[in-house]
């Protein structure tokens, strides 16, 4: 049997604590390729760069793990990966993480850590985005990694029907405070930003972006924010259909 083969991309950044904590979780599984951003490229979703050059530059090497840092999206570098470095050879699993901060609700639309799990499964292997409840630099990521450890050997012990894509988030705390884990669906939830206003020196208006997370079910039970909030690791699978299916028959009788 061939040794299994890891990707492991962030969207923190190649020298991210996260990212180190990923290729961990990856180890213990087979060789690990790891092809993360230069540079922190949170937010960016599904974003590649079509108007620019990529640079590409291998920053570790050793027995069973392979590093490259990409001035790039996390989207660009699982494409680099894919169609480049990893052209001739079969790819069992992609992690992308860990990532600081839940990627529930809707932050699976804005995330690039999720943007380069879901680019994953579209080459045919499972995926998991992986993230930790935590957004200070300093967030630890044991849990992350025991339960991240746990996931993808299941995944990697069964037959798994393609795509799949899991959204995994996990809740701050030590391995033995976390409840457990559940399997559920994405909250309709939402952020509400605000624009600080601020001048330059010179008197150039410019703005920062912050905002609030609303949980637009708060008493549903089903959810990731209910699970993360208490206390289980919450695992969405996710799809790239974002057809609004009840809208179909409706607007049947609309647009005509």
């Amino acid at each position: 049997m061939n040794e299994r083969l890891i990707l492991v991309t962030n969207d923190d950044g190649y020298s991210s604590k996260g990212f180190a904590a990923a290729i961990e979780v990856a180890r213990g599984f087979g060789r690990v390729v790891g092809v993360a951003p230069e540079t922190p490229q949170s937010g960016m979703s599904q974003a590649i760069t079509m108007n620019a050059p990529l640079f590409l530059r291998r920053v570790r090497e050793e027995e069973g793990l392979t590093v490259y840092a990409l001035s790039g999206t996390p989207v660009d570098c699982v494409k680099m990966a894919f169609d480049h470095l990893l052209r001739e050879q079969r790819v069992d699993l992609v992690i992308s993480g860990i990532n600081h901060g839940s990627n529930s609700a809707v932050n699976v639309l804005y995330s690039g850590t999720m943007g380069a799990a879901i680019e994953g499964s579209f080459y045919g292997c499972p995926s998991v985005g992986l993230s930790v409840d935590d957004h200070s630099p300093d967030a630890d990521f044991e849990a992350a990694v025991a339960w991240g450890r746990r996931i993808v050997g299941d995944l990697l012990s069964h037959e798994i029907e393609l795509p799949l894509c899991l959204n995994v988030n996990v809740p701050v705390g030590k391995p033995s405070e976390i409840r457990g884990m559940r399997l559920c669906r994405q909250n309709r939830g939402f952020w509400r930003e605000d624009f600080f206003r601020r001048e330059d020196p010179r008197g150039r208006e410019y703005f920062w972006l912050t905002g609030e997370f609303v949980d637009g079910e708060p008493g549903a039970a089903d959810t990731d924010e209910r699970a993360l909030a208490e206390g289980y690791v919450a695992v969405v699978p996710v799809q790239v259909d974002l057809t609004d299916y009840r809208q179909l028959g409706k607007l049947a009788d609309i647009l005509k």
